[in-house]
């Protein structure tokens, strides 16, 4: 069995960041590179982790996320 996830570094790793399509902002925990697969046929995505002001964190596409003004 193969690992479905790889951490990939990020210059904005641990910095605020605002997620463009919701327009949410928080810290940047990580970026995974992640095959999200639902099917025999592997698909790997990189998504940005961001734990936003209530403690939560939510999954975002790398490219959506931005350094937060």
């Amino acid at each position: 069995m193969t690992e479905r996830y790889e951490y990939v570094a990020h210059r904005l790793l641990r910095r605020r960041v605002r997620d463009v399509a919701s327009g949410v902002e928080g810290e940047l925990m990580a970026v995974i590179n992640e095959n999200v697969s639902d099917s025999a046929r592997e698909h790997w995505m990189e998504l940005a982790y961001i734990r936003g002001a209530c403690g939560r964190e939510f999954s975002t596409a790398v490219d959506n996320i931005e350094p937060a003004r």
